[in-house]
């Protein structure tokens, strides 16, 4: 692979990652605010569904980003705001709100343009790390479909 092709495939996935990032948590204008939801809040009001899509995108970002050799640390915050945003957004009603707020994909977009912007002399996370990242994703949706499912179930009994 050439120097051209390789660069090529990081911008394409710099693209990639940007517009997720923006359908996830900035596109649409709350109109008569300055304030922006994505499509992330709305996947979250489908029970267990939406919460699963909307992790499963953001995981993506995350996994898109390792094409970067972003070192560890940087890779634990992105795990970090994705683990944060999928709890919290399988509580009803205030996990809806929170994802409104926390914007976990746009900040880890943030997180990986600041490293594009000054790339600190780390070492690229090893080929086992990256392994384990994909684990946690698993292991994530896993954990968010049984929350979820959890959660569901609990509040089916308190209606009834």
């Amino acid at each position: 692979m050439t120097i051209q092709s390789a660069t090529r495939l990081k911008q394409g996935a710099l693209r990639r990652i940007r517009t997720m990032a923006h359908l996830l948590d900035n596109a649409l204008a709350i109109p008569g605010t300055k304030f922006r939801v994505g499509i992330d809040p709305l996947l979250s009001l489908f029970p267990g569904a939406g919460d699963w899509l909307s992790t499963l995108i953001s995981a993506y970002i995350v996994l898109e980003s390792l094409r970067f050799g972003l070192p560890r640390q940087i890779l634990l915050k992105m795990m970090s705001n994705l683990f944060l945003d999928a709890a919290g957004g399988t509580i009803p009603v205030a996990g809806d709100l929170f994802d409104v707020t926390w914007k976990a994909n746009h900040r880890n977009l943030m997180l990986l343009e600041a490293h594009l912007q000054d790339p600190l002399p780390q070492r690229p996370a090893d080929r086992g790390f990256v392994i384990l990242m994909v684990l946690l994703v698993i292991a994530l949706l896993t954990a968010v479909t049984l929350l979820a499912l959890f959660v569901g179930r609990w509040f089916w009994q308190q209606v009834q």
